[in-house]
């Protein structure tokens, strides 16, 4: 019995010696302290400007870290090395963390600046009352175009004119399971949430007859290529297609007639925030309409900031291909969490189509 208790001492104290030491480690390299605040946002997505203006007003220090997918951040908060004190997941990726008990309820009384948001983009399916998170940007997945490419007279305005025969090996695809499923789904009319394995099997089928048309599927390569015109059409995210379209005047955009995605990025606090209130104060700063407004500017998604709007070049502010009017935005869809099975099955037969392709 002794030796049991000896051992288990030994454990405590080992443990006791290993948290102290990473607490150190951590502390030395800003990762916590209520003067220090971590960040960890896709890449490209942030004016770096107003991360110093905020340093300088505050007197906080910003520690900016990037990801590139939903997953990769949530693994990396899921295990625990850095203490992010403000994250920017997706809208279904928001629910899933909630649902992992992953995330802090967000105190609104030290977010004033929330009056400032579009009522549009709050209070929705994914976290009602806005219990866990704020709309950072939204957008929409749609079409990107050149016409000078194409057949005179080409019209583009549904995802069932990319079949068309006369575009062989002119098409960019996004590498993204919910948005390629997505398109063949919306192209017959299901929901982009379908879970229904016969419409996901149908929804595969008409996306291998798309393969002839398609040249490549990318990942962030699309823009250059298509600035380059290397291709004549894209299926990608809006904001993606507002800087090509910066880049290439002749480019165009569109939102499918059949219906399309509709998402939002948000700030979150996850439960590992060591500065819990510096959280809020960057989220309510980044939430003031002017600096919303030099933000969206600089990043070319669609703001959520409705006082922002007032801020900004009215060209940009009345381009429907980016703000749309309710009445479309009402026929768009959010992404809901399915869960982990129709998930892993939605990547599966992507797979698929990338093996076929070849």
């Amino acid at each position: 019995m002794k030796n049991l208790f000896r051992a288990f001492l030994a454990i405590v104290i080992v443990s006791v010696i290993l948290i102290a030491a990473i607490n150190r480690l951590n502390t030395s390299q800003g990762f916590s302290g209520s003067d220090t605040l971590t960040v960890y946002n896709w890449g490209d997505y942030i004016d770096e400007e107003l991360i110093s203006r905020f340093q300088e007003e505050t007197g906080i220090t910003v520690i900016y870290e990037t990801f590139d997918s939903n997953e990769a951040m949530m693994t990396k908060i899921q295990q625990g090395g850095t203490s992010y004190d403000v994250a920017v997941p997706s809208e279904y990726m928001v629910q899933k963390m909630a649902e992992e008990n992953l995330l802090l309820e967000l105190d609104h009384s030290l977010l004033p600046n929330i009056k400032h948001l579009d009522e549009r983009f709050l209070n929705l399916a994914f976290d009602p009352s806005n219990r866990y998170s704020l709309p950072y940007f939204w957008g929409t997945v749609g079409i990107v175009y050149n016409p000078t490419l194409l057949p005179e007279g080409t019209e583009i305005t549904s995802w069932n004119d990319l079949w068309n025969p006369e575009f062989e090996n002119q098409i960019l695809l996004i590498d993204g399971a919910r948005e390629i499923m997505g398109m063949g789904l919306n192209s017959l009319g299901y929901s982009l949430n379908d879970t229904n394995p016969a419409h996901l099997q149908e929804a595969l089928t008409k996306l291998k007859e798309l393969t002839p048309n398609v040249k490549a599927i990318v990942g962030d390569e699309n823009k250059l290529l298509m600035q380059n015109e290397e291709a004549a059409i894209a299926v990608g995210w809006s904001g993606d297609a507002a800087d090509i379209m910066w880049e290439n005047e002749d480019i165009d955009y569109v939102v499918p007639e059949e219906g399309s995605n509709l998402w939002f990025d948000n700030f979150v606090i996850p439960k590992t925030a060591t500065n819990v209130e510096a959280a809020h104060q960057f989220i309510n700063f980044m939430m003031d309409p002017e600096v919303a407004a030099q933000n969206t500017e600089y990043v070319s998604y669609s703001t959520p900031n409705k006082e922002a709007l007032n801020y900004m070049p009215e060209d940009m502010v009345e381009d429907e291909r980016f703000y749309p009017a309710p009445d479309l935005t009402e026929r768009l869809e959010v992404y809901e969490n399915l869960g982990q099975q129709n998930l892993a099955y939605y990547n599966e037969l992507f797979l698929q189509l990338k093996m076929y392709r070849k």
